[in-house]
């Protein structure tokens, strides 16, 4: 293995531990505690049933998510695969984000916040798939 290559293994191993780790503990946390993690966003649940039950319905999708993520860091051969999950879960978070922004108006600095971080670790995720062998991008051959 050369430098460039235990440099970009190690990069990948690193972003999917973040990119995991925030994902657990997000998902953990709204499961667990709505209330409290939506109020530190302005969102108000007020014992609303059925909005923290629709809530908490994508949290175990982002808990398996993030597990599946942090798989990518101890076996190699899931890296690949994980980068995947993280790329498509992070990035239409963010985007739909945007979405939001331009149809129905910014929201507090928080979620906005939350928005630059997601796609950020999307498109880092999405560029580590790219495979790089001595310091050029690899294109697949036949």
């Amino acid at each position: 293995m050369t430098l460039m290559n235990l440099r970009s293994l190690v990069a990948r191993r690193l972003v999917l531990l973040i990119a995991g780790l925030v994902a657990i503990v997000i998902a953990a946390t709204i499961l667990v505690a709505p209330e409290g993690f939506y109020a530190a966003y302005g969102i108000e649940l007020a014992g609303n049933t059925n909005l923290t039950n629709e809530l908490k319905a994508p949290a175990g999708v982002l808990l398996v998510a993030g597990l599946l993520m942090l798989g990518g860091v101890f076996r190699e051969q899931l890296t690949s695969v994980s980068l995947t999950v993280a790329a498509a879960i992070y990035l239409p978070y963010g985007l739909s984000r945007l979405l939001s922004f331009a149809l129905d108006g910014v929201p507090n600095s928080a979620l906005v916040s939350a928005a630059i971080f997601e796609i950020a670790v999307g498109a880092v995720c999405l560029l580590a798939l790219i495979p790089v062998r001595d310091g050029r991008i690899a294109y697949p051959t036949n």
